[in-house]
């Protein structure tokens, strides 16, 4: 029996090993959904019923935690936004790109606070997502932008701002299904070319980058309130 569990997968980890990864990434999506991505490793080691140090064996910085726990989410955003460039309709693709991100942030707890870090700027391959992923909003932006189905005067960082609100709602109201949906039918709505009769105020300094800053004080409230 012991010697089964040491069995390897292709991936080269032991069955184990595996495992104890596994526990680690369920127990880090419950801690971060009740306390926040900033709650201490020790509390998602005790959660896992691991140790710390197999905690760090697998995951040594928090950040890599993170991702990982939302690694799927965040593929699924990734993957959002390249079936949306690739839309014929580039409405309909702006429309996919935000509804997707919303209801991941909606669907799991923890996860709004995640994806608004995912972009530091500390590090190469971070930094690499996250002009990789403004480029081609922009990019998706100005085709619906030219084909008439989104107001000329929306901005590329608009997006931050909607991420920024959706957060806040479905930190304030979990479970809430129903008002992150109207919420984020109101602003497609409001994003529509033919509702464009009155000039918007001048666009946000925010971008992806600049995310984190802008949501600190969420996790703040989130473990103040824990």
């Amino acid at each position: 029996m012991a010697e089964s569990s040491r069995i390897t997968a292709r991936d080269g980890m032991r069955a184990d090993a595996r495992r104890n990864r596994e526990r680690v990434l369920l127990a880090a999506r419950a801690v971060f959904a009740e306390h926040g991505i900033d709650a201490p490793m020790a509390t998602v080691a005790r959660r896992a019923g691991v140790g710390v140090a197999t905690l760090y064996r697998h995951f040594p910085t928090r950040d890599a935690l993170v991702r990982g726990a939302f690694a799927q989410q965040m593929e699924a955003c990734a993957r959002a936004l390249d079936e949306a460039l690739a839309d014929p309709d580039p409405g309909q693709g702006f429309q996919h790109v935000v509804e997707t991100i919303c209801a991941l942030q909606r669907e799991e707890r923890g996860f709004p606070a995640a994806f608004l870090a995912a972009f530091p700027r500390s590090r190469p391959e971070h930094a690499q997502a996250r002009r990789r992923a403004e480029r081609d909003f922009t990019a998706l932006v100005r085709r619906a932008q030219a084909s008439g189905a989104l107001r000329a005067d929306f901005h590329p960082s608009d997006l931050a701002v909607v991420l920024v609100a959706h957060c806040g709602l479905v930190t304030a109201l979990p479970g809430d299904a129903a008002a992150s949906r109207r919420l984020v039918a109101y602003l497609l709505q409001a994003f529509r070319a033919d509702t464009a009769d009155q000039p918007l105020p001048p666009p946000t300094a925010l971008s992806l980058s600049s995310l984190p800053r802008a949501t600190d004080h969420l996790s703040k409230q989130r473990l103040w309130d824990a």
